[in-house]
């Protein structure tokens, strides 16, 4: 079972540009990469991962669901899996999904102790 929004993956051309954004909004950066991406939080609600792509790249914007155990979790009928629970290196497990209209979204779990 999903425990609602965790964050917002944010593509960008323009990683200065939507940072201030997101400062004019009230999020802080809480980390910055050294290739054009960063966590920015706004108290305790969903973070904003925002990465930069290339010009020629359609930014786009991703939904990452909470997920409390990945594994105990076990997705319904008319789920695609597109990928299993991962480690990820920023300290998190992570499920690729595809809803009936194509898109694909993220399940966030906390990584295995």
């Amino acid at each position: 079972m999903t425990e609602g929004i965790e964050a917002l993956f944010l593509e960008t051309r323009n990683w200065g540009r939507t940072a201030g954004f997101l400062q004019g909004l009230g999020f802080e950066l809480e980390f910055e990469t050294d290739h054009g991406s960063g966590l920015f939080r706004n108290g305790g609600g969903p973070y904003v991962f925002l990465v930069e792509v290339p010009e020629d790249s359609e930014p786009d914007l991703r939904v990452a669901l909470k997920v409390a155990d990945a594994d105990a979790f076990r997705p319904g009928p008319g789920v695609e899996v597109v990928a299993p629970f991962e480690d990820t290196h920023y300290g998190t497990r992570e499920m690729t999904v595809r809803d009936p209209d194509g898109r694909v979204w993220s399940l966030q779990a906390p990584a295995e102790k």
